[in-house]
């Protein structure tokens, strides 16, 4: 007897959701890669994308804040180092790049991933791309984008009078 058979969730991998065992069929490995696909066409146009998984739209999770004077992108990075993304701004769009590597000697059971990975975010045309910054401290990797000064537009409170 293998090892795998006394696993209880490889022995009904459909109703477990395990999805190692998936791996091992065809048929859902090819549906997988067809959704990957899929996402990746999608993902020019703005629909939203149906699966989860780290290749989907979703993942890096972000989050972008907005002060007078800068953007800042925020993006979880678990597991990465620096030498493992790549960021660039082309037309206002910034992307965020990699590839994540993992080295399971003999795993019986992983949910850990491995792949490539691309998030695309169009931001405002009022950024500098000649002033831009990034830093990456203990899987977080944070891009600050100035704004030109042109741009940089001072907000004047409107005060609501009782009629």
């Amino acid at each position: 007897m293998a090892l795998t058979d006394l696993i209880p969730w490889t022995r009904n991998p459909i109703s477990r959701g395990a999805s190692f065992a998936n791996d091992r069929d065809p048929l859902s490995a090819l549906t997988r890669d067809m959704n990957r696909i899929l996402d990746d066409f999608t993902r020019g146009f703005g629909w939203p994308t149906e699966t989860r998984t780290p290749w989907s739209s979703g993942w890096p999770h972000v989050e972008v804040s907005e002060t007078e004077t800068e953007v800042k992108v925020i993006a979880e990075l678990p597991g990465l180092d620096e030498k493992d993304v790549e960021i660039s701004l082309n037309d206002n769009v910034l992307v965020i790049k990699g590839e994540k590597k993992l080295e399971n000697k003999g795993a019986l059971y992983s949910e850990r991933w491995q792949g490539q990975f691309q998030r695309s975010l169009q931001l405002g045309s009022e950024l500098d791309p000649e002033n831009v910054g990034a830093s990456f401290k203990n899987g977080v990797l944070t891009v600050t984008l100035a704004k030109r000064p042109e741009a940089q537009t001072h907000v004047k409170r409107i005060p609501i009078k009782a009629a």
